[in-house]
């Protein structure tokens, strides 16, 4: 049985929602699956994924074969560097406490990264947005101001004559 991580579709049309999802690959895109692994929403910016990082590396580790969309999501979220980390240990290029480190000084820097890059996402949203332009109120018939206003304009306009 050929086993695949891919997207599950959810959502109203035109509002996709998905869910990652470990399934048997003759089985349709949004029909059985074997394990629901995490949640991926494109609509928002940036796109919001949760993912099981212990449960997508089991799968993995069993020969799921992801998708091509899954595969770039399982690589952001840092699951298969955390598989080729895990690589190097059972071949015994450095032990499990060292593959650990590495991978958490991966993951605060990646977090700061994405942060830095949501911040400035932010910042480039705001100044595109027009201003606020607060417009100017006439003055109402009967205020002082107005009056003084128009006996200055008469004279002008006796003078133009």
């Amino acid at each position: 049985m050929a086993v695949k991580m891919r997207l599950q579709r959810h959502g109203s049309k035109k509002r996709p929602f998905y869910f990652i999802v470990v399934a048997d690959s003759r089985s349709p895109r949004d029909g059985k699956f074997i394990q629901k692994l995490g949640s991926y929403n494109p609509l928002t910016v940036p796109a919001s994924i949760q993912v099981d990082r212990q449960k997508a590396l089991e799968w993995l580790h069993k020969g799921a074969q992801p998708t091509d969309t899954v595969r770039r999501i399982l690589s952001f979220k840092g699951v298969l560097y955390l598989k080729h980390l895990l690589r190097g240990v059972t071949l015994g290029l450095f032990d499990e406490a060292a593959a650990m480190e590495k991978f958490t000084k991966w993951s605060s820097e990646h977090d700061a990264e994405f942060a830095k890059r949501q911040e400035t996402h932010k910042k480039a949203r705001a100044a595109s947005r027009p201003a606020f332009v607060k417009k100017e109120v006439a003055p109402k018939a009967g205020s002082a101001v107005a009056e003084k206003s128009k006996s200055e304009e008469a004279p002008a306009d006796t003078a133009s004559e």
